[in-house]
């Protein structure tokens, strides 16, 4: 499953139930499953990668182990787990790192409760933020908005109702009880997991304003958490892009081999290259664009819709509504805002990223980017009709192992 390049290979060693399919039911272009990373080291891979398709990791060492990151919601988290059960019999996890404050890497923690639990303070403070039943909350507000929009002259309602409601339809957080690090660090941290040195690096604020990388020097490889998308767009909720940029440059300075993203595929250097291209390209189209007066809206779509874009490989990346909340993000940092966007303007940009969505017809996941649209009101903007399907639930565990 690694790019060309690596030094070395991931083979697929436990395939989940439902191997072809992602978490929204449609093709999968990898398997979902545990991988073998060689030395000791595995990954559990969601495809295609997009909203809560997560990636974490397994070190295993004499006796015991260290997750990184767990999943969105408890059945997802327990499938995982399930999955890693023939290697944590023997090595049980003693330690669980969680990557950020996102909670498609951490509202599983309460399955892995017994383990020391280590975050940097930032993501422990960003993660009392925003609870679990507060997110899922959007798809109950989702379902009165595509009500609402069925009125004259409201009918973006029903736009954003439909997105929302089909981008937490696989899902289930309600019933998570928010578990939090009990062991916080700034800077750097190494822990001993049965003999092997493991480094904790933070190097947030970027993605998210603690983001931290997992550093296994003996294998030369490294969980990068969201700090790696790849074949996935991005999304910037805290900057600055400079420090994003600055941790894909320490990155390739690094003594590794292999790179297990937050969301895609195991990639090398290449995959972090094209990350790379990826930040300093958006940078230098919105600069220019609000350097002009464009507002960040205008601009997103703008970009969007350019011949640069739409010629680029990133047009081709799964999510690539993501684009604007990064735009907004680079606003911000444009215009000496420091500060984090409040709950309203929060859900004002998601709302807009739900219609933001649908100017991208065929893209994946295919049920947030239906063929079926219409124009509105918004300039390049379409607004898709086609009803969510409910049907995409949790995923039953379990597991056969891979041939």
């Amino acid at each position: 499953m690694q790019r060309d390049g690596g030094a070395r290979k991931s083979t697929l060693l436990y395939a989940d139930a439902l191997p072809d399919r992602t978490n929204y039911r449609e093709r999968a272009r990898y398997a979902r499953g545990v991988y073998d990373l060689g030395q000791n080291l595995y990954a559990f891979l969601a495809p295609n990668g997009s909203w809560n398709e997560t990636n974490t990791g397994l070190i295993v060492g004499r006796g015991e182990s260290l997750l990184v990151d767990t999943q969105v919601d408890l059945p997802h988290t327990r499938s995982m787990l399930e999955l890693m059960r023939p290697l944590t019999a023997t090595c049980p996890i003693r330690y669980l790192v969680n990557t950020h404050a996102d909670g498609d890497h951490c509202w599983g923690n309460e399955l892995v409760a017994d383990a020391e639990i280590i975050s940097s303070q930032a993501c422990y403070e960003e993660m009392q933020e925003l609870s679990p039943k507060a997110f899922m909350s959007l798809g109950k507000l989702g379902s009165l908005l595509k009500l609402v929009g069925r009125l004259t002259g409201v009918a973006r309602y029903r736009s954003i109702g439909s997105w929302w409601q089909a981008m937490l339809a696989p899902y289930d957080a309600r019933p998570v009880k928010l578990t939090l690090p009990s062991r916080r660090f700034t800077g750097e941290c190494r822990i001993d997991v049965g003999g092997r040195e493991v480094h904790l690096l933070e190097v947030g604020p970027m993605h998210t304003r603690g983001d931290v990388l997992v550093y296994v020097p003996d294998a030369r490889t490294l969980f990068a958490g969201d700090a790696a998308f790849i074949d996935v767009t991005p999304v910037l909720w805290a900057g600055p892009v400079e420090q994003w940029i600055s941790t894909l440059d320490k990155i390739l300075q690094m003594d590794v081999d292999v790179i297990i993203p937050g969301h895609g595929l195991v990639t090398d250097k290449t995959g972090i290259r094209q990350l790379r291209d990826y930040w300093t390209f958006l940078d230098t189209e919105v600069r220019q664009r609000f350097n002009l007066g464009m507002g960040a809206k205008k601009a997103a779509y703008d970009i969007a819709h350019s011949t640069e874009f739409t010629c680029s490989q990133f047009a081709q990346w799964d999510s690539p509504e993501r684009l604007l909340v990064s735009v907004y993000t680079l606003y911000r940092w444009f215009e000496r805002r420091t500060d984090h966007p409040k709950l309203l303007e929060r859900l004002r940009i998601f709302a807009e990223e739900a219609e933001f969505a649908s100017t991208f017809p065929g893209a994946t996941p295919v049920r947030l980017h239906p063929a079926r649209y219409h124009t509105n009101s918004e300039p390049n903007a379409q607004v898709f009709e086609r009803s969510v399907d409910q049907s995409a639930g949790d995923p039953s565990p379990g597991k056969h192992k891979a041939g």
